[in-house]
């Protein structure tokens, strides 16, 4: 039987390397959506980021955003949920963080009510954080006021350092204070409110729409990814995926510059 639903991871699973939406991989996701089955995007990126993505697709769906923390409406530019780390939360992670990681800085992403809300600053960072990605649109201010809002992820950065390392660190002082995730390998690590996921996220998407996990197909590529991808009745990892994306995935595709995202969907849609 076709799926119902599809979610799918957008760096490093979608897209290809240069961030571009193949044609193939365009027209297999419109026949999807023509069909009838709805197409979530589930990702690491927060919604201000998400409008090159619909811009490619031609068509606005709902996005998982920041890991599960965020639901993100782009057709009405609408935060429709958001889970969130506490202020006090938020000050014993960076705690434990600076002494466990020394020499690494802080980051937060906080959320309005759209994707580019001006009354609050979206990304906030400590004095000298290092950059994980080119063209930040970040606001940096003391550690205090980093602090001092609720947020729906804390990023902790060190450069030089590999963000499995840092997260085999960190992982035995994290308690009930948030769960430690990574989308890439270059020194950078997000924490994200306790029990929050793309899993639980797309299950939020999926349960007024009577979809149950049997009838979603994830893919994805890291370690953010394994969650949905052992969650849904079909994961599938990319070829180009982290080795714990693969162990969590009931099947490889190619990879995302061989459009396996499209080579598994054309089973049902052509």
């Amino acid at each position: 039987m076709k799926p119902l639903l599809i979610a799918t991871d957008v760096d490093g699973t979608l897209i290809d390397n240069d961030e571009n939406l193949s044609p193939r991989t365009r027209s297999v996701v419109r026949a999807v959506v023509d069909a009838g089955a709805q197409f979530v995007l589930a990702t690491g990126r927060p919604p201000r980021w998400v409008q090159p993505i619909v811009d490619q697709l031609g068509f606005a769906p709902m996005a998982v955003c920041a890991n599960g923390a965020v639901i993100y409406d782009p057709a009405t530019d609408r935060i429709i949920s958001a889970r969130t780390l506490s202020t006090d939360a938020l000050r014993q992670l960076a705690e434990i963080a600076t002494r466990v990681i020394p020499g690494s800085g802080l980051a937060v992403e906080r959320v309005g009510n759209s994707a580019h809300d001006a009354a609050t600053p979206q990304f906030v960072s400590s004095p000298g954080y290092e950059h994980a990605w080119l063209n930040p649109d970040n606001t940096e201010v003391s550690v205090e006021d980093l602090l001092s809002a609720p947020a729906v992820k804390l990023l902790i950065r060190k450069a030089g350092a590999r963000s499995a390392d840092m997260a085999a660190a960190l992982a035995p002082h994290i308690g009930v204070q948030g769960d430690i995730t990574y989308s890439t390998n270059n020194g950078l690590i997000e924490i994200v409110p306790l029990g929050i996921s793309k899993a639980t996220g797309i299950a939020e998407l999926a349960r007024p729409l009577g979809v149950e996990a049997a009838d979603v197909v994830t893919f994805g590529d890291m370690p953010n990814d394994v969650p949905m991808l052992g969650w849904a009745g079909l994961g599938v990892a990319m070829g180009n995926a982290h080795p714990d994306a693969v162990a969590a995935a009931d099947e490889v595709t190619a990879t995302n510059a061989e459009d396996g995202v499209a080579q598994v969907l054309e089973r049902w849609w052509l």
